[in-house]
């Protein structure tokens, strides 16, 4: 009868958000689904409200902590769990004073089942603890429960029941001890025999494998190849090689009218075919008149020249702030001709880049336009001029860039100051570079280690050294005006070595 619970203590949790109430019931309304509680507590402090009334939907647990107590009884120092969290409030309606209220017999709903008590063991008071024990039980309830999950609770018997944890099982269950429960070793689990790795490994014939691998990956000429065994595979590629083709590749790309005496290929394996001198200078011919003129010409080799230099000479491993007492000298032999101008050009790019330059060129009462303008460009740099052979350094320099020979005036050969010259640099010892050598034809005064050609190279002779290839600028329409089937070579670069083929 819902009369009976008139007059007991009871507990009742509300949720995170209300909290806890205790008190003693006044009245159960069955029409409205709602409980009152006179002189209530609060999360164990007394309410300045004398009666407090709650409705079914709010409630979440309800306890009963004694029939018929007096509230005298009920400890003031002890609060309801107030380990919780604020939410949202609920329907929850004060009253003013605490008149009874006529009732039916009615049961309360909670939201949450009551746990069921063992047979014969009568119900005992229960008390909320103090913030301080409740949160310690919170804490070490999480961290035991983390570790029974993978130990004993994991290993018990299906039938065997969870200890309590106000006083274990009655009528003679047994509890295990808590250390065992949170650090005891599942030995049920542990197997009795060890496992035998010789005998599974005597299983495993690694002769036999090894022998089948090695006989699926070796070809006929001795190339390994990728895939598993028995499968048919491509030969092995390079690490920064393409596997995915969508046509095979080209690599004569460059066809001339007529083809030269000599074949070059780049790197990436791409065929650059020598042309003759006759044909070089239509294409500059024809690049000039659509606009790519001879300063132009001038400017492009000269950067590309300094770049190739200035790789020679280190790079960024010699050319630092740190490294300004030991700069690098360059020695340029320029002769009274284009070869000539482009030798000055690269001078002064190499004095832009902190590179001591040293420029000779012997004095005539005419040069050359493009020579004059120039020169008056490299005399704004501050460098040594020289004319004169004996003013050049006694002792090795880095580099000797060699622009002395000319494709057209091989009369120059003759001269003492040619002469001079060619044999300063062969005895200096230093490393030499020729930029646009002539011809195969002719002899070369200064044996070079390393010659630019410009566009497309021409047949040049062993004493050349080796050859690289520079872009000075034309467009491919320009090489099909005069019979060059023409696809650049040079890719990302302006620079690109040539092999003999």
């Amino acid at each position: 009868m819902a009369s009976d619970w008139v007059g007991s203590l009871v507990s009742i949790h509300c949720g995170p958000t209300l909290g806890v109430y205790q008190g003693q019931v006044s009245s159960v309304d069955q029409t409205s689904q709602t409980i009152s509680l006179r002189h209530p507590f609060h999360n164990g402090v007394k309410c300045t409200v004398p009666e407090v009334t709650f409705s079914a939907m709010d409630i979440k647990d309800l306890k009963i902590l004694d029939f018929h107590k007096n509230l005298n009884d009920i400890p003031k120092q002890n609060g309801p769990d107030p380990n919780s969290t604020s939410t949202q409030h609920g329907g929850r309606k004060d009253k003013g004073g605490g008149v009874p209220v006529n009732i039916a017999p009615v049961t309360v709903p909670n939201k949450t089942e009551t746990k069921p008590q063992e047979e014969g063991v009568s119900p005992v008071p229960h008390y909320s603890k103090s913030y301080g024990d409740r949160n310690m039980d919170m804490t070490v309830q999480s961290k035991g429960f983390r570790r029974r999950h993978n130990s004993w609770s994991s290993s018990r018997a299906p039938n065997q029941a969870t200890p309590k944890k106000n006083g274990g099982l009655k009528n003679g269950g047994h509890m295990k001890n808590k250390d065992d429960e949170c650090f005891g070793d599942c030995k049920d689990d542990v197997p009795d025999e060890d496992f035998d790795f010789e005998g599974n490994l005597a299983l495993f014939d690694k002769a036999a494998v090894f022998s089948q691998i090695d006989s699926s990956e070796r070809r006929g000429n001795g190339a390994r190849s990728r895939g598993t065994p028995g499968e048919q595979t491509q030969s092995r590629y390079r690490h920064d090689e393409n596997i995915i083709e969508a046509k095979p590749v080209v690599y004569r790309q460059i066809t001339v009218p007529q083809p030269g005496t000599k074949e070059y290929s780049t790197d990436s394996g791409l065929v650059v075919p020598s042309i003759s001198f006759e044909l070089h200078k239509r294409l500059l011919a024809a690049a000039e008149s659509h606009g790519l003129s001879l300063e132009r010409r001038l400017e492009m080799t000269g950067v590309c020249t300094s770049q190739m230099a200035l790789t020679l000479l280190g790079g960024p491993n010699r050319l630092t702030p740190k490294n300004v007492h030991q700069r690098p000298t360059v020695a340029l032999l320029c002769g009274p001709h284009v070869q000539g101008a482009q030798g000055i050009s690269c001078g002064r790019h190499l004095a832009n880049h902190e590179v001591e330059v040293i420029l000779f060129l012997p004095n005539f009462v005419k040069m050359l336009e493009a020579i004059t303008s120039e020169l008056a460009l490299f005399r704004k740099t501050g460098f040594k001029l020289v004319s004169n052979v004996k003013d050049l350094p006694d002792t090795p320099v880095d580099l000797v860039i060699n622009c002395l020979d000319s494709h057209e005036n091989g009369f120059l050969r003759d001269q003492p100051w040619y002469k001079t010259a060619a044999d300063w640099a062969n005895q200096n010892r230093a490393p030499v570079l020729s930029i646009d050598p002539p011809v195969s034809g002719q002899a070369h005064a200064v044996e070079a280690k390393w010659s630019l050609s410009l566009g497309l190279p021409l047949p040049l002779s062993e004493g050349a050294g080796r050859v690289y290839l520079c872009d000075i600028g034309i467009p491919r329409q320009v090489f099909q005006e005069v019979g060059i089937k023409y696809h650049s070579p040079f890719g990302c670069k302006f620079v690109v070595p040539l092999h003999s083929e």
